[in-house]
């Protein structure tokens, strides 16, 4: 089997052991690093991080020993794996290394096959993962890019206008729209589409620890580490919900929009990069701004391009298409039967109000396969009606049946007039294809709509309009 060359920090204290693995894996092909104390090691780490770490536990003359490199390692820079080896262990050792997030340990004095078996074994374990995260990110930009919609096309396009530019853009729309869905699409196609791509959750991320997050910390020679800014050079840096961004940190990031650059919390160099930025918001940043929540500068340098992400009322011909690409999805991940959705389904899930989007009908189906272990296609009778209906009576026509106190003429008409906004509605507004599915000429439609007094968009017309 070819091996890859790849960079390996060997860490130990005894100057002979280090040398004779190096000259080992040197043999094997590798390339190695060398340190004796855990400042050396900290360093060398800081420097580049190596593509495996070998790691002696007991370190003389150094202020970290190797289960404290462990833990500095795992939390600035856990993509590298990290393989124990000791003089003196033992099981609760090898338990509490693992524990901290090591490969695996390994005892001396060991077998030279055994350790280069556990070093491939790691390194290919680790490359596996990067790609398949890789993978993943691509896959899932892909395929949930999903839509056939007039309203989705005019998204889309908007997104490709700004692929290829380094513009920064302002993703609009509420919560579960796919906003860092189309963050992703924006990144998968730009030249930057094989850097990094590095997301920024305003929301979820303490305001204490905000700045050390974005731009790493310095507390000395053995605890630099590296802020999300830096892990996005020459990529692009997602800011979601930037509304959420603390006062303090909007000023910095601002400064840091002029600049390109930055420094490390407690550093004093100046760090220059090279990121395209995209923000999005669920809320009304004009608002914020003038509650003195959010800066107006910034609002200004990240709103560049902005786009609106089309909720999923306004692309109901989309979510029969959807919920099958979700049923798809499940049965890949989760091991579900994959099943199909009856149009009679799909209807029904066109006429409900969706306040939670794209992401509430992926929840939605996901509980439909786990309370419905049929094989059959998804039928009406297995969407919980009854609780998509509560969500917001207002937000969309959804034909009720509630006319009881009506005489007949009027519920009759209460009841086309549902009915047709339901239909204009689930088509996306388009009469032509409403009146297909409704068995009406186009002219006879209109006429209709007009008599009940229903405009062409599947609003009821206010006095005066026609």
């Amino acid at each position: 089997m070819a091996i890859l060359m790849t960079d390996i920090l060997i860490v130990d204290d005894e100057r002979d052991i280090r040398e004779l693995i190096s000259e080992i894996l040197i043999d094997e092909g590798f390339t190695t690093r060398l340190a004796g104390t855990s400042d050396e090691a900290m360093k060398k780490i800081s420097e580049q991080p190596p593509s495996l770490l070998i790691l002696d536990i007991w370190l003389k003359d150094s202020d970290m020993d190797g289960i404290d490199i462990l833990k500095r390692v795992k939390s600035d820079f856990p993509q590298v794996p990290v393989v124990i080896i000791s003089g003196h262990g033992n099981i609760e050792i090898a338990v509490a290394a693992i524990k901290q997030g090591a490969y695996d340990f390994i005892e001396k004095p060991f077998n030279i096959d055994q350790l280069l078996v556990v070093i491939r074994r790691a390194m290919e374990t680790s490359r596996l993962r990067r790609e398949n995260i890789a993978l993943k990110q691509k896959e899932t930009t892909v395929l949930d890019m999903l839509g056939e919609s007039g309203v989705f096309r005019n998204f889309v396009n908007q997104l490709d206008k700004v692929t290829k530019s380094n513009g920064r853009v302002m993703l609009r729309g509420g919560s579960g729209v796919g906003k860092e869905m189309a963050a992703r699409y924006i990144h998968a196609h730009s030249d930057r589409a094989n850097a990094p791509f590095v997301v920024v959750n305003c929301a979820t991320i303490d305001p204490d620890r905000m700045e050390d997050v974005l731009f790493g910390r310095e507390t000395g020679e053995t605890g630099t580490g590296m802020g999300l800014l830096e892990q996005a050079n020459g990529g692009v840096i997602y800011f979601d919900e930037v509304a959420d961004m603390p006062l303090g940190t909007q000023s910095k990031i601002l400064r840091f929009l002029v600049d390109q650059k930055f420094q490390r919390v407690g550093g004093v160099d100046s760090i220059k990069t090279d990121i395209r930025v995209v923000s999005s918001t669920s809320r009304d940043l004009l608002a914020e701004i003038s509650a003195k929540t959010f800066r107006e500068e910034l609002y200004h340098r990240l709103n560049v391009v902005p786009i609106s992400v089309p909720t999923l009322e306004e692309r109901r011909e989309d979510i029969p298409l959807l919920a099958r690409h979700f049923l798809e999805h499940f049965h890949k991940t989760q091991g579900f039967i994959l099943r199909d959705l009856s149009e009679e389904a799909g209807a029904l899930l066109q006429t409900f109000p969706w306040p939670g989007n794209v992401r509430q009908l992926k929840n939605v189906i996901e509980r439909i396969l786990i309370l419905n272990d049929g094989q059959g296609p998804i039928s009406a009778e297995d969407i919980p009606s009854e609780s998509m209906r509560a969500g917001d009576a207002g937000a969309s026509a959804v034909v009720s049946g509630n006319w009881a106190a009506m005489p007949l003429r009027e519920a009759r008409e209460a009841f086309e007039r549902e009915y047709l906004i339901t239909q204009i509605n689930r088509f996306g507004g388009n009469i032509s294809k409403t009146a297909t599915f409704v068995g009406m000429e186009r002219s006879a439609l209109h006429r209709k709509l007009k008599s009940l007094g229903v405009g062409s968009n599947g609003k009821v017309a206010s006095d005066g309009e026609e």
